[in-house]
């Protein structure tokens, strides 16, 4: 009994059900929309951010569920902040409504025919745009199923933040396609854009072929959508050409900087959350480079997988004509630097993480000759932390190895920076680009250092940390070894093409603030034996240095006292002081010389101990 009264209700409840969809759908097809346009223009208005206003809302047919409307005479103002006028009018709009769509939460259109369209589209240099509303403008995809014909439409787009407008003619014909040609301006340099398209064909692929042609930049885009207007599913060929990479950035958007004149083409693929760009083919001034990139988007971040190439790379190809013109306006005022004025801060690059791996098969100097020649990197992008490893940069002999560190991960204005590197099997002519003259000589070291800074120099300015430099089993002209050890006589009247050999030279000292306080500076050669102390005072790598010296074996004339090298790294300049340089410390020289007066003499230095040491000292798990 209990089972039958179960079943006649459940059959009781079906029917009500039944009977209740059924007139939902039959007031639905009968519905006067007209009755909507209050409730569509206040919801219009709070999606918008502005005041919208219909003129007239009309049904075409007097019964269906794909009921064709007529919206006419449609006007959004202008939001206050992006100026005046209006954000938007149609004249006139027809659109088919998929009602049982729209009765389980679903908005599905299709657009039959629009006429007589001005829209305004403004972002300002803060991001802001006038068609996103209050919102972040994430509310998903267009519920527009298609497009059919568009008449007498016109695009005005201004765009604050990638420096970059356009006024664009725009038609839509179901058989000849979309025709669009207008022009615009590109960070201050003027385009014409052309927009054509095959036939708008239902749910079959839709060919396509975009073209931004100017003096700075060109691109041409040729393609096909996976259906009418499905830009979040198409391929096509990228070929690219600027005066400036940037300027082909103010078009993709992709976080790209300033460099010479590029030219590029690509294959590119795009899902609903990616991004695919294949066989990356081109160069950059006189770079060549070839690579690819993944972007996802996954959880409102970027994620970037890709690896770039270049068989030849000039590092100066990589900033701009101005960028470049005012490093060389830097360096006249302040002088050649040892440590690049390389710029770190990635504080904008919050929502982007990724791994690129990078590769150099040669490096060529610009404004003077470099000692690099080769270049490989794995750079490793997590929440604002930037880990560069492994990283081998090559040398003419050897190779500088180890790791970078950019940390902004708490949102600090300035990066906090970490360098831990190595250099391994090289030489005085190799980091020298063979400046080092006649001295020569194998060269290890190791540096750690953090700091924190805009730039690497900047960095490198506030940084703490240690360093040490060994260099051994070289040669030197035996009059400059006879110098060090201050015997003047052997390096006046010595003979010329005499070598002596260079046991070893040491260079340590730990940085604080900047500031690199010496540790150990000793250059011992087989005829003399120079030690020194001071400081060398980041950025400005400014010297202030004492050295002092004996001869190993008997002086012809040995002048005591000591030198001060002053200036810079990369240009030192040796100070002679007056109490060594006086007429009486010079004759007082001679008269032992004469006298034959034993003078002090140096020793051999433990070369090996030093070495060993100092590596040990100034490496990352050194004491």
């Amino acid at each position: 009994m209990h089972t039958r009264s179960s079943r006649h209700w459940a059959i009781l409840i079906a029917i009500g059900a039944t009977i209740v969809l059924c007139l939902a759908l039959l007031l639905a097809a009968t519905f006067p929309f007209a009755l909507a346009k209050g409730p569509i223009e206040r919801s219009l208005s709070r999606q918008l951010g502005t005041s919208v206003h219909i003129g007239a809302i009309a049904r075409e047919d007097r019964f269906s569920l794909s009921p064709v409307l007529r919206i006419m005479d449609v006007r959004a103002a202008q939001p206050e902040w992006a100026g005046r006028g209006d954000l938007a009018t149609i004249g006139e709009l027809r659109l088919r409504l998929k009602l049982p769509s729209l009765l389980a939460g679903r908005t599905e259109a299709a657009i039959l025919s629009a006429r007589a369209i001005r829209l305004n589209l403004v972002r300002n240099a803060d991001g802001r745009t006038n068609w996103a509303g209050p919102g972040d403008g994430s509310r998903g995809g267009s519920p527009l199923t298609t497009i059919g014909r568009i008449d007498d439409a016109t695009i005005q787009y201004v765009d604050a933040r990638q420096r970059r407008e356009m006024t664009l003619d725009l038609r839509v014909d179901p058989q000849r396609g979309l025709i669009a040609k207008g022009r615009g301006i590109v960070d201050g340099s003027p385009v014409d854009i052309r927009v054509g398209s095959g036939p708008l064909l239902a749910e079959r692929r839709w060919p396509f072929d975009a073209t931004i042609e100017g003096p700075a930049l060109t691109m041409r885009a040729t393609g096909a959508m996976a259906a009418p207007f499905r830009t979040d599913n198409m391929a096509f060929r990228l070929v690219a050409r600027a005066d400036d990479l940037k300027r082909i950035d103010r078009i993709i958007e992709a976080g790209l900087f300033g460099t010479r004149a590029v030219n590029l083409s690509a294959a590119v693929t795009r899902k609903p959350d990616s991004w695919i760009v294949d066989n990356l083919q081109g160069s950059i001034g006189s770079s060549q480079l070839s690579g690819s990139v993944t972007v996802n988007k996954r959880n409102g971040r970027t994620l970037l997988a890709g690896k770039a190439h270049f068989r030849r790379l000039d590092f100066e190809d990589l900033a701009s004509e101005r960028g470049n013109a005012e490093a060389l306006a830097l360096e006249r005022t302040q002088g050649v630097k040892l440590v690049p004025n390389t710029r770190i801060n990635i504080s904008k690059i919050d929502k982007t993480d990724g791994r690129i791996h990078v590769s150099v098969d040669r490096l060529v100097g610009g404004r003077r000759p470099t000692s690099l020649t080769d270049l490989a990197a794995t750079l490793d992008l997590r929440n604002r932390r930037l880990i560069v490893h492994p990283l081998k940069i090559g040398l003419r002999r050897g190779s500088i190895t180890g790791r970078a560190e950019v940390d902004q991960r708490s949102g600090e204005a300035k990066p906090r920076i970490t360098l831990t590197l190595a250099i391994e099997n090289s030489s005085l002519a190799a980091l020298a680009s063979g400046a080092a003259g006649q001295v020569e000589g194998k060269v290890e070291g190791r540096m750690r250092l953090t700091g924190t800074g805009d730039t690497v120099r900047e960095a490198v300015g506030h940084a703490d940390g240690r360093m040490g430099l060994v260099v051994h089993s070289g040669v030197l002209p035996s009059k400059r070894a006879a110098l060090l050890g201050f015997d003047v006589g052997k390096a006046l009247f010595g003979d010329d093409d005499e070598q002596a050999s260079l046991n070893c030279a040491v260079l340590s000292g730990e940085m604080r603030g900047g500031m690199l306080t010496l540790r150990h500076l000793i250059v011992d050669t087989s005829i003399s034996q120079a030690q020194g102390s001071g400081t060398i005072r980041f950025p400005s790598e400014e010297l202030n240095v004492r050295l002092t010296g004996k001869p190993k074996g008997d002086a012809a004339v040995r002048v005591p006292g000591s030198v001060l090298v002053r200036g810079f790294i990369r240009a030192p300049d040796i100070v002679v002081p007056r109490s060594t340089k006086s007429v009486g410390n010079i004759l007082k020289a001679v008269g032992r010389a004469i006298g034959g007066e034993a003078e002090p003499k140096a020793t051999n230095a433990d070369c090996t101990s030093l070495r060993g040491a100092t590596i040990r000292w100034a490496s990352p798990s050194g004491p």
